[in-house]
């Protein structure tokens, strides 16, 4: 019988990696430098092994082979296939990264046979005065976005945003992009891990070389459409189902509860992936199988669950994730 999963996160040491990951999930010794930690990814050579229960140390590979649409969904499996469809990240930034953006579904299949990468952020916390690009601050179109980055002004056309904690961002496809210095991120995106990089503030490495830039490729992945505004409003409602993000590829619910709450997923034919954003909380399934989860916690509750109660303990934050076709 499935019950929820939890894995053991994949830590990646990055050159721009800051101090926050560890301490934020209760990981000790903590270690420095940790630009990413991986919570649930069936990305290759980086799929996430489970750290729970009977199945303890089978890769979610080995999962999806088993369980099949028991685990994901009928109509998730149809769609997807055998790849677990979304990668979840926290993203810890002592540096401001590169300036970049994903294709679509349609350009990555035909010229890296992969899906595309549609995703979004939410800001866990930010230091004072962090910034983050999402979008143009103003109408370009192709031929300008190669003159400004070959010029150097690209900068100048992106809006910026100075963020806080709970400010959320969806990025579809197409959307040009960059975390900032001093932001600590949830990121959920499409199973994708191609990045165009369109700019890298002329940093070089210790031999004087700027790092590759994918001009050309990301001039035709480019959503150029010009929007008054990039960050995603929402209202928080205590103890209440807050819609943040409804796409084809995920929707993402925020929980914010200090009394237990009952979801029922019978309908849902999809997975459901739990971030612990905050606090504590015990998970209960129709099936009777329980789980204590605290921040910083990523749980994936099987398709084939009928619901789960949530009993939090108070300044239990989620974000509630799947896949509704």
């Amino acid at each position: 019988m499935l019950y929820p999963f939890t894995f053991k996160p994949i830590l990646k040491k990055i050159i721009w990696g800051g101090s926050d990951i560890c301490p934020f999930k209760g990981i000790t010794p903590v270690q420095d430098g940790i630009g990413e930690s991986w919570e649930l990814s069936h990305v290759d050579d980086n799929f996430s092994v489970v750290d729970n229960g009977e199945l303890e140390g089978k890769s979610l590979d080995e999962l999806i082979k088993t369980y099949g649409k028991e685990l994901v969904g009928e109509k998730v499996m149809n769609r997807f296939g055998t790849t677990f469809p979304l990668l979840i990240k926290f993203i810890d930034a002592r540096d401001n990264l590169s300036i970049q953006v994903h294709p679509d579904d349609e350009l990555a299949k035909k010229r890296h046979n992969s899906f595309g990468k549609t995703e979004m952020w939410y800001v866990v916390k930010a230091a004072e005065g962090a910034t983050l690009y999402s979008g143009f601050s103003q109408q370009i179109d192709a031929n300008e976005y190669v003159e400004r980055v070959e010029n150097n002004t690209i900068m100048d056309v992106l809006q910026c945003y100075e963020v806080k904690e709970g400010d959320v961002f969806f990025l579809p496809a197409g959307r040009v992009h960059a975390i900032g210095a001093g932001c600590f991120i949830a990121e959920i995106q499409q199973t994708s891990n191609i990045t165009y990089r369109i700019y890298d503030y002329n940093r070089k490495d210790a031999n004087g070389n700027g790092r590759e830039l994918h001009t050309g490729l990301a001039k035709d992945a480019i959503d150029y459409t010009l929007y008054p505004d990039y960050r995603t409003a929402y209202e928080e409602q205590p103890n209440e189902k807050v819609e943040l993000v409804k796409c084809q590829y995920f929707t993402t619910n925020l929980l914010d509860i200090d009394q237990p709450m009952s979801r029922d997923f019978s309908n849902l034919d999809s997975f459901v992936v739990y971030i612990c954003m905050s606090g504590k909380a015990t998970i209960k399934d129709n099936n009777g199988s329980e789980i204590s989860v605290h921040q910083g916690q990523t749980v994936l509750i099987p398709a084939n669950t009928q619901s789960v109660i949530i009993t939090p303990e108070p300044g239990a934050k989620f974000m509630e994730t799947y896949i509704d076709l």
